[in-house]
């Protein structure tokens, strides 16, 4: 009874070295995020470094490149999209495949990355796979291009054989951008394939004022007007067409079908 009791020592310490430690744990931890960085800053440069050289057709530079660029940061998205896009250009789609997933995984909230998966899974006959992509695109409050996933999703549905679902993505698209050449053509194809050919016409104009002018679209206006009775509208196709692309398979499908210009 009485009897008073001092706190022993070895807590004191105990407090001492887990200060000591928290230290160090900071001092780590500041490391390791400056590690990050800089694996970050080499991923950056690297897949920059890559997609230059895919542009000048350089691709065992640009791989080499990007490879890099992977190996510095796993989980840089851009570059796992760059190694994918590379693979599927050299024809290597089962690596391509492998990157485009590995790009959504590292950022799934993403909407470029949702759009470019979703775009490679549909052109691999993954349609219905595809389309759940694409509508994650548009959770994505910062994805700059809604209109371009909707168009593809359209054009997905398209191939699906599902008609109705093509074009209520394809006028979702035009929704977020009334101007989308891709999307006014789409739905000028749609609805010619349907035997709508006024609205084909309607569509077909519209993706003209954009400014567009391409092979698929100068055909399409030929067999519009062509399908309208309008002989002198088809003519003036017909001859746009021969002159502005006359090495393209449209051209050649035209002259096969006895549409060769005068």
């Amino acid at each position: 009874p009485g009897t008073v009791s001092f706190p022993p020592v070895l807590p004191v310490l105990a407090l001492a070295l887990l200060w000591l430690l928290g230290g160090c744990t900071g001092k780590s931890s500041e490391s390791r995020e400056e590690k990050q960085r800089q694996a970050r800053k080499v991923a950056e440069v690297n897949t920059q470094l890559g997609r230059e050289y895919m542009s000048r057709g350089q691709y065992e530079i640009a791989l080499d490149k990007l490879k890099k660029a992977v190996k510095a940061d796993d989980d840089y998205a851009p570059a796992h999209t760059m190694m994918a896009v590379l693979y599927e250009t050299i024809g290597e789609n089962e690596d391509a495949a492998e990157h485009y997933l590995a790009a959504y995984k590292a950022a799934p909230n993403n909407g470029d990355v949702n759009n470019n998966y979703g775009a490679f899974l549909c052109r691999n006959g993954e349609g219905r796979k595809a389309l759940r992509y694409f509508d994650q695109a548009l959770e994505d409050p910062f994805y700059r291009t809604p209109a371009v996933a909707m168009t593809n999703a359209g054009s997905c549905a398209l191939d699906l054989g599902d008609e109705q679902g093509a074009e209520d993505r394809l006028r979702r698209a035009l929704e977020f951008d009334p101007d989308f050449a891709d999307a006014l053509y789409s739905m000028a194809a749609l609805k010619a394939g349907a035997g709508d050919y006024l609205r084909a016409r309607a569509f077909l104009q519209r993706y003209e004022a954009t400014g567009a002018l391409s092979a698929q679209g100068l055909l399409l206006g030929f067999e519009v007007e062509e399908a309208l009775g309008n002989g002198q509208g088809a003519t003036a196709y017909r001859k746009r067409l021969l002159k502005s692309f006359p090495n393209s398979a449209e051209a050649k499908e035209l002259i096969d079908a006895g549409g060769r210009a005068p």
